[in-house]
């Protein structure tokens, strides 16, 4: 085990990165850069992902992590509802869908592991303890 000091660090947060680039990266081009509706959707929907991690991280108390942890991986949900309508329309294709897909619901998994560990752990968080250790996670891989 090892000791998280910042959200960076985060595996699942790392994840959720890599997914925002590529969400941006495919509703970029083609019929899917020009439907704003499902473009800016599927976009906030991926950016709340990564925020949500941040975010919660930073409050520094589990309760609140969690609750943000569960915003995040909801969005995760999202983003993959949003890609079957991309692929219905055509604005991507079913490898771009597949490797997208591997990465949200991977993401997901990971969020899902970090909310198993928290709701488990005795660890509050630094905020109700003067002295408590940064957020621990079992892994990072």
């Amino acid at each position: 085990m090892s000791t998280i000091k910042s959200f960076e660090e985060l595996v699942c947060w790392q994840k959720a990165r890599v997914l925002n680039i590529e969400i941006y990266k495919v509703s970029n081009s083609g019929n899917f850069v020009r439907d704003f509706g499902l473009r800016d959707q599927i976009r906030r929907a991926s950016i709340s992902i990564l925020s949500n991690i941040a975010e919660g991280f930073e409050r520094n108390g589990n309760k609140e992590f969690l609750q943000f942890l569960s915003i995040a991986k909801a969005s995760s949900a999202e983003v993959r509802a949003q890609l079957y309508v991309a692929l219905d329309l055509n604005y991507i294709d079913k490898s771009q869908f597949d490797t997208i897909f591997h990465l949200v619901t991977e993401t997901s998994k990971l969020i899902g592991g970090l909310m198993s560990y928290l709701q488990n752990s005795e660890m509050k968080g630094s905020k109700f303890k003067e002295d408590a250790p940064d957020y621990i996670t079992a892994s990072h891989n």
